[in-house]
């Protein structure tokens, strides 16, 4: 291990990892880069300070190169040659002033303490480009992991392109892009970054690099560009619309909207209450169905999925996962590392369910014992998938719900690649949205809008006290015919009783008669 000499340039790349690209939407053809200034230099046990008025302050895991041997007009095949170390960053941004240069970033990743370095440097000398690995942690929890050997760009490569330009001198740092699962820190917050070589001989490691985020206090003045976020900026900030609509349930994000004029009349948007919970838990799938389709709702059952353990029920918001068909390429660039699989059960919270769209391909496992106890762990409602389940016993009695086409041993490259997380789906032949309702039970899985929910709990709750009085009267011997379903005469006695039922119920609660 060696000490980091301060270096006399910090070039950063935009865009490097395929897990984050397909979380950008883009793929770049070429690298792109910017440079940071010595000033935000930090290192491992200090601090980085959320400036005053500023909301989106985002850190990303790096792996950063050390340049030994000055390099100029070098080829990608020696540039790893002139690498002497590797170490670990932490490129952090404000995406509050993203928008000031235009993509230099001098405002928004220049501010004092934005690129700390550490702790040690590990030398390169009988390591490969494709070794290292980088992971991040947040208060603790794993939220980045991704290898070199996935990049878009390697490591020569970014040598070789930069040489072409200016002379990479002894000391340089070279930032070389940040996987998926870069997100929003808050004061009080903790990042921890560590880059490792697990394949080499005794593992080295950097150990981890530790940064505190602080909150500032000194308000930006009248001159110069001022931090300014919207709706769009907090999204992608945050990752994904659900990872934003996470952090505002924990009191850790602004809402949507908060700064487009909205009025206090506005929609609240929906949450799904513990009280809508328990109604939806309470109906059968089969009497939300009909009120779904008196909506011209037809299309909102997701085929061919049942329950892996008899009698399992499922009541949760979608996170959703998609797959793509197998191809060897494809599954090279997006099938290892922190790939949008591990990204989707890391990151589902408690009480949502993760819908998996495998294209209704049973032919391979979609979830395993290990991811099936990773979301039970974080508290997910349940799992759904149109594909086939590995590990099908050891699953069942993990207990968490999981709905799906039934078991298959072989594992997720035969037919699939996880490509992305977050999006709009198809399941078993229904559209999911993320935040969409999610309920499950012996029949079957079924999607509600969530501006559906409450009515739809309603009449289905309803629909179902009307049906069990039914069942009730053909114990006692009565015919179905006029009773089910209810002709005016059987309707009429319902209600009464219904009526009368709940004038007990009311006398019970005050002492006194309706």
């Amino acid at each position: 291990m060696t000490a980091i000499a301060k270096p006399g340039k910090i070039i950063a790349v935009h865009l490097n990892y395929p897990s984050r690209a397909a979380q950008r939407g883009r793929t770049p053809a070429k690298p792109s880069y910017f440079l940071k200034p010595q000033s935000s230099l930090g290192e491992t046990g200090g601090t980085v300070e959320r400036p005053a008025g500023t909301e989106l302050l985002a850190f990303e895991g790096e792996i950063a190169l050390i340049v030994g041997e000055p390099a100029r007009h070098v080829s990608p095949a020696d540039g790893w040659s002139h690498v002497a170390a590797i170490t670990a960053a932490n490129d952090f941004g404000l995406y509050d002033l993203r928008a000031a240069d235009k993509g230099s970033n001098v405002r928004s990743k220049g501010g004092d303490g934005f690129t700390p370095l550490g702790p040690v440097a590990i030398p390169t000398d009988g390591i490969g480009p494709g070794d290292w690995r980088v992971r991040t942690w947040v208060n603790g929890e794993l939220v980045q992991e991704d290898a070199s050997d996935t990049l878009l760009f390697d490591f020569g490569t970014l040598v070789a392109d930069l040489s072409q330009h200016f002379t990479l001198e002894t000391g340089d740092v070279i930032l070389t892009g940040t996987p998926a699962g870069s997100s929003v820190v808050i004061p009080g917050d903790v990042v921890e970054v560590e880059v490792d070589a697990p394949r080499a001989p005794g593992a080295p490691s950097t150990g981890r690099l530790a940064t505190t985020v602080t909150q500032g206090e000194v308000a930006f003045g009248d001159f110069g560009s001022k931090p300014a976020v919207d709706d769009l900026q907090r999204v992608e900030a945050w990752g994904s619309e659900s990872a934003h609509a996470a952090a505002v349930a924990a009191g850790r994000a602004t809402p949507l909207d908060a700064s487009d004029g909205a009025t206090d009349a506005a929609e609240p948007a929906f949450e799904l209450t513990d009280g809508l919970r328990a109604q939806l838990s309470s109906v059968a799938v089969a009497t939300l169905s009909v009120a779904l389709r008196k909506r011209g709702y037809h299309d909102v059952f997701i085929e061919g999925v049942f329950a892996n353990h008899p009698g399992d029920r499922i009541v949760g918001r979608a996170r959703t996962l998609r797959f793509i068909p197998a191809r060897p390429d494809l599954f090279a660039s997006h099938g290892g590392g922190y790939n949008a699989q591990k990204r989707a059960f890391d990151s589902v919270g408690a009480g949502e369910v993760l819908v998996v769209d495998a294209r209704g391909e049973r032919g391979t496992g979609t979830v395993g014992d290990v991811l099936a106890l990773r979301a039970k762990v974080r508290g997910a409602a349940g799992i759904v998938t149109d594909g086939g389940v590995r590990d099908f016993d050891a699953v069942a009695e993990i207990g968490i719900p999981v709905f799906s086409q039934g078991p298959h041993p072989s594992v997720l490259g035969r037919r699939h690649v996880p490509w992305e997380t977050d999006v709009t789906i198809a399941c078993g032949g229904a559209a999911v949205q993320p935040g969409d309702v999610i309920v499950g039970d012996g029949d079957g899985v079924i999607v509600i809008p969530p501006h559906l929910v409450a009515e739809v709990a309603a009449e289905a709750a309803e629909q179902d006290a009307a049906d069990a009085w039914v069942a009730e009267r053909v114990a006692e011997g009565e015919a179905v015919d006029g009773l089910f379903p209810m002709d005016r005469a059987w309707r009429e006695r319902y209600e009464r009783e219904r009526e009368a039922a709940a004038s007990v119920a009311d006398e019970g609660r005050t002492g006194e008669p309706r």
